[in-house]
């Protein structure tokens, strides 16, 4: 696949209303999950397409409650932002293997934990 770095470009915009900020990352998701073998592909990962669209779907459904169009336009930048380049290939394997792989929870400290590391 060849890198035209304009193909993937969108000028950036806000939502009219909470319905179009969905239907912007609906199609932000169907974007994402239609290119998982094209992303396992081009950076020659050793995992299947569908542990790609797992992942996908996780990034997804953590910030499915986000209610402020605001926040969801943050939220459809970076993700525009992101996969710009991943389809771009201006990653390394490094960062679609520890970025876009890792689970992104982190377990809760209690006060008394942060309260000894010093936060």
């Amino acid at each position: 696949m060849t890198t035209i770095p304009s193909r993937l470009a969108r000028a950036t915009r806000a939502s009219i209303d909470i319905a179009d900020a969905r239907r912007r990352s609906i199609q932000l998701y169907r974007d994402w999950y239609r290119s998982a073998p094209d992303i396992v592909e081009l950076y020659t990962l050793n995992v299947s397409p569908a542990v790609i669209r797992q992942s996908i779907r996780e990034r997804f459904e953590n910030n499915r409650y986000v209610t402020d169009a605001r926040a969801i336009d943050v939220l459809l930048l970076k993700g525009r932002q992101e996969y710009q380049e991943t389809m771009n290939c201006w990653k390394q394997n490094d960062h679609i293997m520890g970025i876009l792989l890792q689970p992104q929870s982190r377990p809760q400290k209690t006060f008394l934990q942060r309260f000894y590391e010093g936060a």
